[in-house]
């Protein structure tokens, strides 16, 4: 029992707000069936393996599944990393998520299509590009198919930067697109040059060594069995597995 895992009172606080309106009967217990979930996706367990403690698996999965079509869990993490206060410095990166033949197996649509899911040199994987702050913590994810390019994520990510003074970004990020739109929000862009540049690009390499921090968080999102390995077709419901994680590590 010790080894189970239960959110606090403090914990529940925080995450209450951003709970459903109950309709007609009572939810059953909000902490168990949470704090159950939380011990799934963190030690990427099957949901009939699902410890008593927590009661009836399909009471588990069945809120699992809802609250993550309703985007529950990733409005919870949006709501909770608004209260960021970074006024500096963001960083930007993505990393690869391996799928497991659950997510990709399904006659008729190889490689799961739709499921962004795409097959790269390591297999099928899945990609997830983030926002993070000074500190590490996630500010925003977003999932594409494992081959799509990092400026797709840059793209999709560009919108939702903070009013910050810095970006740090990696060679992945190098476009010319990209440091203007940076530059046109007032931004100033910590990013190498690619080799095939003609002309070198200077950058603050003192301030790039701080980028080893989104690495540090990507580390720590993959301590969670059910986020390093993605199990689940439903591409919305694998963003709740990772935003799940990060409100958990980073905003609780």
């Amino acid at each position: 029992m010790s080894d189970l895992f239960w959110l606090t009172d403090a914990q529940m606080a925080r995450l209450e707000p951003f709970f459903p309106k109950s309709h007609g009967k009572p939810r059953v217990d909000d902490r168990r069936v949470l704090s159950g979930i939380i011990f799934i996706n963190r030690n990427g367990l099957r949901w009939r393996d699902a410890p008593t403690a927590y009661g009836p698996h399909k009471t588990l999965y069945n809120r699992w599944k809802r609250w993550s079509d309703k985007g529950i869990f990733a409005r919870m993490m949006a709501g909770l990393s608004a209260e960021h206060g970074e006024t500096k410095t963001v960083m930007i990166d993505a990393t690869y998520l391996k799928a497991h033949r659950t997510a990709t197996s399904l006659g008729g649509e190889k490689g799961g299509r739709g499921r962004l899911i795409g097959r790269t040199k390591g297999g099928m994987n899945t990609k997830l590009h983030a926002i993070c702050d000074s500190q590490g913590r996630p500010l925003n994810l977003f999932v594409t198919a494992g081959q799509v390019s990092d400026y797709i994520g840059a793209r999709a990510l560009l919108s939702s930067l903070p009013d910050v003074d810095w970006l740090l970004g990696d060679r992945g990020y190098d476009a010319d697109w990209f440091r203007e739109a940076l530059k046109d929000k007032g931004i100033r862009a910590c990013i190498p040059g690619r080799k095939q540049r003609k002309t070198t690009v200077k950058y603050d390499k003192r301030r790039y060594k701080r980028r080893n921090r989104i690495e540090i968080m990507f580390g720590r999102l993959k301590d969670w069995r059910r986020v390093a390995t993605r199990y689940d077709r439903c591409p919305k419901v694998f963003l709740s597995a990772i935003a799940l994680a990060a409100i958990v590590i980073y905003w609780l």
